[in-house]
């Protein structure tokens, strides 16, 4: 169904540095469609010394919401006026929802791995699991899985100058859900970390790479060196949508692992925010030919 656009047509936006390359428009703009729902979905280039001039344009020109991408989702928390309690914990906002000039940051990315994982048959609450990473992805994984009722989770990461922040990061996410968070260095070169990525693996029931290993640069790479670290039946997703398959997965899938690429990820997670803006759901079995799913 197509809507024409009129003086009434609410305006959702993308800010993101770059935007050009997102599918949100597409999915959002077909939803919307679908629906028959008087919006219009535009990617914005916004970078982050910008940002609060983009949240003065959303309340000025009275905008539905947006959603932004890094590096703006944690700037433009100090520009709201609420921060629902999952973008707290992830310390990131993705989902701006405008009630009336009253701005609401939600974190969706979490929830759409959340979502991703069940389509692998994986039910969280109780359970142990291995995340790779604590960058921006990881930090929404893991607040969604501790939210969701996970046991235990492992992390893993490179000791960087930015260690000490993902030793605060698990510590206040074990604090504040109860969940066991323990942070673990991740270097292959090691024998003793090597093999304590190993045992975390076999005793977890998913495995989540939520690093930048495998795309760009870096395609062909992969954090976990070879297939014997995997045991057929384990769930293994990876946050990367392109490749397709990355060489984790690659390897998981060879040993008999149920994989999951970065796409679903991005479909639930517009899912929610869509719920977020619109109060609908929204139709992700018709939208999924359009996200290559």
């Amino acid at each position: 169904m197509e809507i024409p656009v009129t003086g009434h047509t609410g305006l959702i936006a993308l800010l993101a540095h770059p935007a050009a390359h997102s599918k949100s428009p597409l999915m959002h703009n077909a939803a919307f469609r679908l629906l028959g729902l008087d919006y219009v979905y535009l990617a914005f280039d916004v970078d982050e010394p910008a940002i609060g001039d983009a949240v003065t344009a959303i309340r000025t020109f009275g905008m539905r919401g947006a959603n932004l991408s890094m590096p703006n989702k944690q700037r433009v928390m100090e520009y709201l006026d609420e921060i629902a309690p999952e973008a707290q914990l992830a310390g990131a906002v993705n989902t701006i929802v405008n009630d009336g000039g009253y701005l609401i940051g939600h974190n969706t990315d979490g929830a759409g791995w959340a979502r991703g994982v069940s389509d692998l048959g994986v039910s969280l609450p109780g359970e142990k699991i291995t995340v790779l990473g604590t960058g921006g992805a990881a930090k929404a994984i893991l607040a969604q899985a501790a939210l969701s009722g996970v046991r235990e989770i492992a992390v893993f990461n490179r000791r960087s100058p930015r260690w000490p922040q993902a030793e605060a990061l698990t510590a206040q996410i074990q604090e504040r859900t109860g969940c066991r968070v323990r942070l673990w260095e991740l270097n292959n070169d090691d024998p003793v970390c090597r093999e304590r990525l190993r045992e975390e693996i076999q005793s977890s029931c998913l495995l989540s790479n939520a690093t930048n290993v495998g795309m760009g640069r870096l395609a062909g790479q992969s954090c976990v060196p070879d297939g014997s670290f995997f045991y057929p039946g384990l769930a293994v997703t990876d946050a990367i949508y392109a490749p397709k398959e990355t060489e984790l997965l690659r390897l998981a899938r060879e040993a008999g692992c149920r994989t999951q690429n970065g796409d679903r990820m991005v479909l639930y997670q517009g899912a929610e925010s869509f719920r977020y803006w619109t109060g609908q759901e929204m139709p992700v079995e018709q939208i999924m030919p359009l996200m290559g799913l």
